[in-house]
């Protein structure tokens, strides 16, 4: 996926800049980049690192005294290096996009074709935000050229744009991915995660909304597009990527998973000692589930953070998989003779859950139940860079499919609906697969009310294939 934060002051904005940008580190793993534009020099500053094997505060620390200025803008990116800088017959600007363009080959070949160059190669292919800011000039406006963005891409596409007359942040067209505006004394910020604004001092001041663009100044926000009415925001923002403290339309992501544990754990006639979540969006769900089911709460797998951060995840699946198992650590004070409730935010491959139910039993566990904060994964993203699942035959569900029918892609539908036979034939494998005493999901019903927002606003594509907004 990733994250971005852009702010413009009255006064030098790298502090504000470099701690808002970090805040964003949980939602990318592979590229940070910053720009800035000082209007007494008239000049841009860039840098962008790798952040595959270390931090990204560490990484642009020692070049925080090559910035200077009012304005910047930052990301965390699980895709291109950016920002890209761009000098154009719109003027000189920066940009950064949270984005996963489907049609990018088509996109591509229409440019090459009308003799159009691409100067940034990301591992030998186009940089996507380079082509987005193509797109973009191929207009006589910003606000013309981002609405061309939206009518050509197909996937999902949000950007900051740093220019020399403030910060345009622009939605994407469907709201899939979020941008939330703070403001404080002499400054205006935009960010995809509220966790940003609090230690910044930025309150919030709303959501941008689906296809909405707005232009920031120091003193306040002008809006360029007005928002469209259909929205088909992340639901795994809740679920998986998003950070406790972060809010997205007005919907608080701590308080959406205490709800998917509290319901499950309320309606659950299983009977076990204590509810473990699995670090770290499993957590809280399981203080939901204790708190419903009336059991204790208890750190029975802990995390060890001084060197293994949540953002720290190699680009190889066998070091992913070793990663995931390292970094966790079981406490067998609290696991010896007890029947132990894991809560934990998805299941994908699988890996990561079968080497950790074979670690509780070797630690004394009686039984080991496992509940799952969201229905099971049965389609791919198509429409955010969810990097877990690039392909349907990465998901363990489709790969049971595939044993069952002869065919991954066979009577999905029916897989996908809670209590069918088909549904309750893949789960029991799964359990049997892992070697678990239990093993239940939470339904979509239940998904969509704890998140607080009608159906028809949120995407479920990788439920159910649908979202109301199969775009």
């Amino acid at each position: 996926m990733g994250g971005f934060f852009g702010t413009v002051s009255v006064r030098p904005c790298v502090t504000d800049l470099f701690y808002g940008t970090d805040y964003n580190s949980h939602l990318g793993t592979r590229r940070g980049g910053m720009a800035t534009y000082d209007e007494e020099t008239g000049r841009f500053a860039r840098s962008i690192h790798n952040l595959q094997s270390t931090y990204f505060r560490t990484k642009f620390e020692p070049d925080l005294d090559k910035f200077s200025g009012n304005a910047g803008i930052g990301i965390i990116s699980d895709t291109d290096a950016q920002p890209i800088m761009i000098n154009s017959h719109l003027g000189r600007f920066a940009i950064v996009t949270v984005a996963k363009i489907l049609n990018l080959d088509d996109l591509e070949k229409e440019l090459l074709d009308g003799n159009q160059h691409f100067a940034e190669l990301s591992s030998g292919n186009t940089n996507q935000t380079e082509l987005v800011a193509m797109l973009i000039n191929q207009k006589k406006t910003f606000k013309e050229g981002i609405e061309n963005v939206y009518e050509k891409v197909k996937g999902s596409c949000s950007m900051l744009i740093l220019t020399t007359d403030g910060i345009i942040a622009a939605r994407d067209r469907y709201g899939r991915t979020p941008i939330i505006i703070g403001k404080k004394e002499g400054a205006m910020a935009a960010t995809s995660e509220t966790t940003a604004f609090p230690n910044l001092d930025f309150e919030v001041v709303r959501d941008l909304g689906p296809g909405e663009i707005v232009r920031l100044h120091p003193e306040g926000m002008e809006v360029l597009k007005e928002p469209g009415e259909e929205m088909q925001v992340c639901s795994f923002l809740w679920v998986y990527y998003g950070f406790p403290t972060s809010t997205y339309e007005g919907r608080n992501v701590e308080d959406a998973r205490f709800r998917f544990g509290f319901e499950m754990g309320k309606n659950d006639s299983t009977e076990v000692d204590c509810a473990c979540g699995i670090p770290d969006s499993g957590v809280g769900m399981a203080l939901g589930y204790a708190c419903g089911k009336g059991v204790p709460y208890k750190r029975a797998i802990s995390k060890y953070t001084p060197t293994w951060p949540r953002s720290f995840t190699p680009p190889r699946q066998d070091m992913r998989e070793l990663v995931a198992k390292m970094k966790l650590i079981p406490n067998g004070a609290m696991l010896e003779g007890n029947r132990v409730l894991l809560c934990d935010d998805s299941i994908v491959r699988g890996t990561q859950l079968r080497d950790n139910t074979r670690v509780l039993y070797d630690y004394g566990a009686k039984e080991v139940h496992i509940r799952i904060a969201c229905p099971p994964l049965i389609y791919s993203c198509p429409f955010v860079n969810f990097t877990a699942s690039k392909s349907d035959l990465e998901l363990i569900t489709r790969r049971i499919i595939n044993d069952l029918e002869g065919d991954p892609n066979k009577n999905l539908e029916k897989y996908a609906e809670t209590d069918s036979p088909e549904y309750k034939r893949m789960v029991e494998i799964l359990r049997e697969n892992f070697g678990l005493t239990s093993l239940k999901f939470n339904t979509l019903e239940n998904l969509i009310d704890a998140i607080g927002l009608p159906k028809c606003k949120v995407c479920t594509h990788c439920f159910d294939g649908t979202g109301c907004g199969h775009k």
